[in-house]
């Protein structure tokens, strides 16, 4: 069973989180290429899970339409959020407090090696984590991520954004899961380039606060779970 290193960053700025993730990935893929010239593997790659917040930062991704940001930076500045293009997935989307972003950084090679079957298995591990708190979320057909009312276009909301990369079958960037957040900054761009859905977070959907750490523990039960691999 695969081991996967669990390590909760907190609060943290998103290049500080940027920059260790690059790290991690860059020592998983040149373990993999030494182990491909050597006659056989001399370097065991590790499997990482990171959780954290950012401080109000928008990124967008490489496939992404600047367009969907609709401040400018002096905008930017006033509203005391950054912004950066990065090398994930996806069109552009919102960080800040209240959210969780999970970053797995996984070898695939020890799990499967099929994208869109981690992908999947990312979104089911959300969708599980919501069904605890009797929400009932689902996948919208062309998308990624996980939404609630997905069968009702006029009703259809966004709860987690999804964007990754993978380089040799090693992943990183992954999740954003709307907790507390505060929905008002996602109205400062076109969330994932959807113009006609809205965006909404466990609070809102509950009516109430939410205990951020009772709903990670419940992300890594169900994530272990899928993934079949043990979490320490």
């Amino acid at each position: 069973m695969p081991e996967v290193l669990l390590k909760d960053l907190g609060l943290i700025d998103y290049k500080e989180a940027w920059d260790f993730q690059e790290k991690l990935f860059k020592e998983t893929i040149d373990a993999k290429i030494e182990n491909r010239k050597a006659e056989r593997p001399i370097f065991q790659t590790k499997n990482h899970f990171l959780f954290c917040e950012h401080p109000h930062v928008y990124t967008l991704g490489k496939s992404g339409d600047e367009s969907h940001l609709l401040l400018t930076e002096a905008m930017l500045k006033q509203k005391g959020a950054t912004y950066y293009k990065i090398n994930r997935g996806g069109d552009i989307t919102y960080h800040g407090p209240g959210q969780i972003v999970g970053y797995p950084i996984l070898d695939l090679d020890y799990f499967f090696t099929d994208i869109h079957k981690y992908l999947r298995l990312l979104e089911e591990t959300i969708i599980r984590t919501l069904s605890e708190y009797n929400i009932t979320a689902s996948r919208y057909e062309g998308y990624t991520g996980v939404w609630l009312d997905a069968d009702n276009p006029l009703k259809a909301r966004k709860i987690c954004a999804m964007g990754v990369r993978c380089s040799r079958w090693v992943t990183m960037h992954g999740f954003a899961f709307n907790i507390n957040v505060d929905l008002e900054y996602f109205n400062n761009i076109i969330p994932c380039g959807i113009t006609d859905k809205q965006v909404t977070s466990l609070q809102k959907e509950l009516g109430k606060k939410v205990d951020i750490n009772e709903v990670k523990s419940k992300i890594i039960r169900h994530f272990s779970e899928l993934f079949n691999c043990e979490i320490r």
